[in-house]
């Protein structure tokens, strides 16, 4: 019994090369995924916090009948710890030393941000300062432009009803500035104290109070319980998450982040499989042994289960601490990138997935074939056993595939993204392997060459059995990595084509029938020229289908746009950024029908031939849904949820017009004689909101950048998994042809040409999965447009066959360092 002991030890054991790479794909494992959980974690905290402050708070409640909220409301969110401020927000006419002008006043509390900060100027030539409050009272913040419209200085008084403010900033960016069309004229911030005293809100006057509240995301979703049976359709509640312009892009970011979890996890279950089932094989002759010693199977199974537990602890140890340092590196990276401080927090819940990975990875993919060592017959001291066959290994794959469904659902949490991506890898394995067959079949038929390339294309065909397993492991491996690096390229580019240099920084609103011809002609001689204009006319959707929508639609649908008046259109062609997604577009001549906003259609359950009755002042307006599009909320241009045809229902009705235009910063000046020349036209300056934009897009590409080294140093360890189950028959074959009198230069071409041919196979079929996979995620997930990606198709297969053969060549050290007589000895 001492000498199983001895055989058993867990020193010897953790020295034999097998059980590193165990314990190292599991370290590796447990590392990536919480690494990757924990920094996903914190992105999206950071990402969501930041674009918290394009509310200035982390929710708002906007009250748009023209009367303030209940106070009890506000009492109670008080009560639960939550921040709270508020703000008025009005059109007036304000004068200064001999003009007038109309602008978009918000006055703000002293809390006001809740998040983010407000930029802004103490005199027109001096530095920009950041501040976290509005104007004290008395004192007003204006626009720039309104110097110059207004022929005031900095110090003078601003005219706002019947007070006199003064002026004591330049305000150049505020936090919520342009979340909405709102803000349609110069903006004039003040305190909120000051309203009153001013005289410019009457009863009947169009006045929107707006109150912020921040605080725990738990508790702002149970003050959110709490007051949603109280609202009326005059109130809207509104995350950073319910505007258009930015959910996007922020569902988008997560939406890569959890791909690139789920990946890790694949890899990582990869990795821990292909080495356990290794080590598995590797121990067959210790166990006839040790049967041979008097150990029972019971025993057997007894010792390599403590085993295991002990692999797993020292596996989530190990991967913990490489995990957190990691984490606080990339922490670190975020806050230099951002240019703001990032808090370093680790998330229990966040390494749950990592500690499963292991856990599940040991009994799903290491066990199975260490409990069918008991099986060995003790004879196989004495002689050789085949090995396992396909029948018996057959209940490990089942398991493994079990294994990983539960492994990525953990982690990813969307049904159809496992089915889809587990699915999608069963079909390419298939595919994988049926290829490989065939390319290897070819290759035997292949006739010339020099010695090294017949001893590889011999190699690859004796082996083939193992080549096979090696080509579709690879290609699945290279296939996940390429398809990160596709879809980060194409995500970033899309993402940057609908933000170009020239996109639309300025809205046009409020442009009279009669004068639309003269404001293009405008902007049109300064080298400006508009685009599209749109009609517009402001409704509210009251009735579908002959009932009350608010009886249709229950309040947990939170469908914001029930809650305010729309801005409706009529439009002779479809916007080039707009597709239809069920229906047709109207005809020529069709003066019928409406299409609606295929996202808004599917909160709201329409269908084609649903009746939707709008009011608009004291007139109704009921059209017939004729079909439903997609719109890029995010394109900078007039975008509309409901579109009429030419001569439809909206033709009688008073209407306006809207447009947006590029304006250099060089040229700024040209909107102040536009603003005199067309003081009813309302002009929005949204340079802001891209800057913030581009900020999002700053931040997630410094995530995928993190995310795709981590994937690929998880598909590094794969690789090395799969090349070192090989190694002993490998190194046998070698320290043989050595016995027979071959070369070492022999030995190192052949071998390092026979994995430059798998690598290169694997590298042409990962490449081809992986624009299958591209074009699938592009189509569900990101909604984006696919397109071929040429630039890969070379550089990976050409990239894979050097680095495996660079591997083959590294295999080879104890074969051209040791005698092969030694070697020989010590393989058998």
């Amino acid at each position: 019994m001492g000498a199983a002991k001895k055989l058993m030890s867990v020193r010897r054991d953790w020295r034999e090369r097998d059980v590193r790479v165990v314990l190292a794909a599991l370290i590796i494992a447990v590392a990536t995924v919480a690494t990757i959980a924990l920094f996903a974690s914190q992105l999206q905290h950071t990402l969501v916090t930041s674009a918290s402050s394009f509310l200035a708070a982390d929710r708002q409640l906007e009250s748009e009948n023209g009367q303030p909220v209940p106070e009890p409301w506000i009492t109670e969110a008080v009560e639960r710890g939550l921040e709270t401020g508020r703000m008025v927000e009005f059109s007036t006419m304000v004068f200064g030393s001999d003009a007038f002008q109309l602008v978009s006043v918000k006055a703000v509390s002293n809390e006001y941000p809740l998040r983010g900060e407000l930029e802004i100027q103490g005199d027109s030539e001096g530095s920009r300062l950041q501040v976290q409050h509005g104007p004290a009272p008395s004192e007003v913040w204006i626009n720039p432009r309104l110097l110059k419209l207004l022929d005031i200085r900095m110090g003078d008084t601003l005219e706002v009803g019947s007070r006199n403010l003064t002026v004591s900033g330049l305000l150049l960016r505020e936090p919520d500035g342009g979340f909405s069309l709102s803000a349609l004229a110069p903006r004039v911030m003040m305190h909120v104290d000051d309203v009153a005293s001013t005289g410019v809100i009457k009863e009947g006057s169009r006045v929107e109070y707006v109150y912020l509240f921040a605080g725990d995301e738990a508790v702002l979703e149970g003050y959110y319980q709490w007051l949603q049976p109280q609202l009326g359709p005059s109130h809207e509640w509104e995350g950073v998450r319910d505007g258009e312009t930015f959910s996007r892009s922020l569902d988008r970011a997560e939406s890569f982040l959890l791909l690139g979890g789920s990946l890790a996890v694949l890899l990582a279950a990869v990795a821990v499989a292909v080495a356990s089932r290794q080590y598995a094989l590797s121990q067959r002759d210790t166990v006839a042994l040790l049967k041979t010693l008097g150990l029972g199977s019971s025993g057997i199974g007894q010792l390599y289960l403590k085993r295991l537990a002990l692999w797993g602890v020292t596996g989530m140890v190990g991967g913990l601490l490489v995990a957190v340092p990691l984490f606080w590196v990339l922490t670190q990276l975020l806050s230099e990138a951002l240019d703001r401080p990032v808090e370093f927090q680790l998330d229990p819940l966040a390494l749950t997935p990592a500690l499963l990975t292991a856990v599940v990875s040991l009994f799903a993919f290491a066990y199975p074939p260490i409990r069918r060592l008991r099986n060995v017959p003790a004879m196989r001291v004495l002689r050789s056993q085949p090995g396992e066959t396909g029948r018996e290994a057959l209940p490990d794959v089942l398991i493994a595939i079990v294994a990983v469904f539960g492994l990525v659902w953990l982690y990813a949490g969307e049904l159809s993204l496992v089915v889809s991506l587990l699915g999608g890898l069963a079909l390419l394995l298939g595919a994988l392997g049926l290829l490989g067959g065939i390319l290897i079949a070819a290759l035997r038929k292949v006739r010339g060459g020099g010695h090294s390339w017949r001893l590889a294309l011999v190699g690859l065909y004796r082996h083939r059995r193992a080549s096979l397993s090696q080509i579709a492991v690879f290609a699945m491996t290279l296939m996940l990595a390429t398809t990160l690096i596709l879809v980060r390229t194409s995500l970033l580019d899309d993402w940057q084509a609908q933000l170009p240099d020239d996109a639309p920084n300025h809205f046009l609103i409020n442009i009279a029938p009669d004068a639309v011809d003269e404001v293009a002609g405008f902007w049109q001689e300064r080298g400006q020229p508009l685009d599209q204009l749109y009609p517009m006319v402001r409704g509210r959707l009251t009735e579908l289908n002959g009932q009350p929508v608010k009886e249709v639609v229950s309040k947990d649908q939170r469908v914001g746009a029930l809650n305010r008046e729309l801005n409706l259109t009529w439009m002779p062609t479809l916007p080039e950024d707009n597709e239809i997604v069920e229906g047709s577009w109207f005809k020529d001549g069709e003066k019928a029908g409406v299409s609606v906003e295929s996202e808004l259609a599917g909160k709201l359950g329409l269908a084609l031939g649903d009746e939707l009755t709008f009011t608009i002042g004291s007139d109704k307006v009921t059209e017939t849904v004729t079909s439903t599009r997609t719109v890029q909320w995010d394109s900078m241009k007039p975008n509309f949820y409901m579109a009429f045809p030419p001569g439809g229902g909206l033709t009688d009705m008073p209407a306006t017009w809207i447009t947006s235009f590029y304006l250099p910063r060089d040229q700024k000046s040209a909107l102040n004689e536009f603003s005199r020349r067309f003081p009813t036209v309302s002009l929005l300056e949204i340079d802001n909101i891209i800057e913030r934009i581009q900020e999002i897009v700053r931040q997630v590409t410094q995530a995928i950048e993190a995310i795709l080294v981590l994937i690929l140093a998880a598909a590094l360890v794969v690789m090395a998994a799969v090349v070192s189950a090989t190694l002993q028959d490998r190194q046998r074959e070698g320290a043989l042809l050595r016995t027979l009198g071959g070369r070492q230069s022999l030995l190192v071409r052949s071998t390092m040409l026979e994995f430059a041919l798998l690598g290169g196979f694997a590298g042409f079929l990962g490449v081809a999965s992986a624009e299958a996979a591209v074009w699938a995620l592009q189509f569900r997930m990101f909604e984006g447009e696919f397109s071929w990606h040429w630039q890969v198709v070379l550089p990976i297969p050409i990239i894979s066959a050097v680095v495996l053969a660079l591997f083959g060549r590294w295999q080879l050290r104890p074969v051209l360092s040791v005698s092969p007589m030694l070697l020989l000895r010590r393989l058998e």
